[in-house]
């Protein structure tokens, strides 16, 4: 049985593009998303990056949520850190109580990119990770100490762990997992067994609940998928080598570029690691993806410059499990 597919949008700006437009193209990709049978559609937080609009997630969601009818909506995710677990479970209540039982709380630990954004947000160590998540949880579950997320409390929200390094906390709360492969493949398959050799059933999940996230792109020749990955790539390049991830450019400019021997070392670097191909292709290595990590979802980003060849990515995933 395949797994569900779910999305994750970054709100990527395209090079000539602005933010407002970026944001307003993630709530019609939602929509086209959602008439493609996809199970959930997510957004992420980001803070003082020129080429990713989504700051806000649980605004964005908000909009999300308005714009569709069945799609599950969630944040992939809120940075903890960033916030006060009160102000967080009080806005999911919100949604909730707006949008009905179709909201997923999707919660991380990430840091701001920077030292100076780290300041602005009041959020320079993550360390309390998992009291911070336990006490949103009881937010949710009832107060704490006279304290009531009020219009949460009560409801029926589905919490999920965002993690890189490890899925401790997940793992000793009871909550599902979202778990990417940036460090490599091996060090997310130890951390995915750390998980269910560590789960404790709780109220929220009687067993371990694995979403694998991955950045997967097809297309009618397998040329045509990679090059897809070539935009953030080269944003992810810019990014290491002068500190400031940019808008996303046209894969063909990125590809006539005279690169440095550095820039050249991080591009390769940074085209690994994805799933991409023609669909048959892309069946295989999804098969192969599944059988090794036991994932049950798929939580799928597809960055690329042209908003028209992303969807019809998407659309090809959609027709393999359709």
């Amino acid at each position: 049985m395949s797994p569900r597919l779910s999305v994750l949008d970054r709100s990527h700006i395209p090079v000539g593009g602005s933010a407002q437009e970026a944001l307003r193209e993630t709530v019609r990709f939602a929509q086209e998303v959602e008439r493609l049978g996809y199970h959930r559609f997510w957004v992420a937080e980001h803070h003082s990056v020129p080429g990713v609009a989504g700051a806000a997630p649980t605004v964005l969601a908000s909009a999300v949520a308005a714009a569709t009818s069945r799609i599950r909506v969630g944040t992939g995710g809120v940075m903890l850190p960033n916030h006060r677990p009160l102000v967080v479970a009080e806005q999911f209540g919100v949604l909730a109580s707006l949008f009905g039982d179709r909201v997923d709380v999707g919660l991380g630990r990430s840091l701001g990119f920077t030292g100076g954004i780290r300041k602005a947000l009041g959020a320079e160590d993550a360390s309390g990770f998992t009291e911070q998540l336990a006490e949103l949880l009881a937010y949710l579950d009832g107060g704490v100490a006279g304290v009531h997320a009020i219009p949460a409390e009560g409801l029926d929200l589905p919490v999920f762990v965002l993690a890189t390094r490890t899925a401790t906390s997940a793992a000793e709360l009871g909550l599902p997992l979202v778990i990417a492969s940036p460090l490599g493949e091996n060090q997310m398959l130890r951390a995915i067994d750390d998980y269910r050799q560590r789960f404790r059933p709780s109220p929220r999940a009687a067993e371990p609940h694995v979403v694998v996230a991955r950045s997967i792109a097809v297309a009618d020749t397998t040329e045509d998928a990679r090059r897809l990955l070539v935009p953030e790539a080269w944003a992810g390049v810019w990014s290491r080598t002068r500190g400031e991830f940019p808008p996303l450019d046209d894969p063909d400019r990125i590809l006539a570029r005279d690169m440095t021997d550095r820039e050249r070392t991080h591009f390769t670097r940074a085209m690994q690691g994805h799933t991409y191909g023609t669909p048959d292709e892309v069946a295989v290595a999804l098969k192969d993806l599944v059988a090794t990590t036991g994932a049950d979802e798929l939580l799928v980003t597809t960055t690329a410059h042209s908003p028209e060849a992303r969807l019809d990515s998407y659309r090809h995933l959609a027709a393999l499990t359709g």
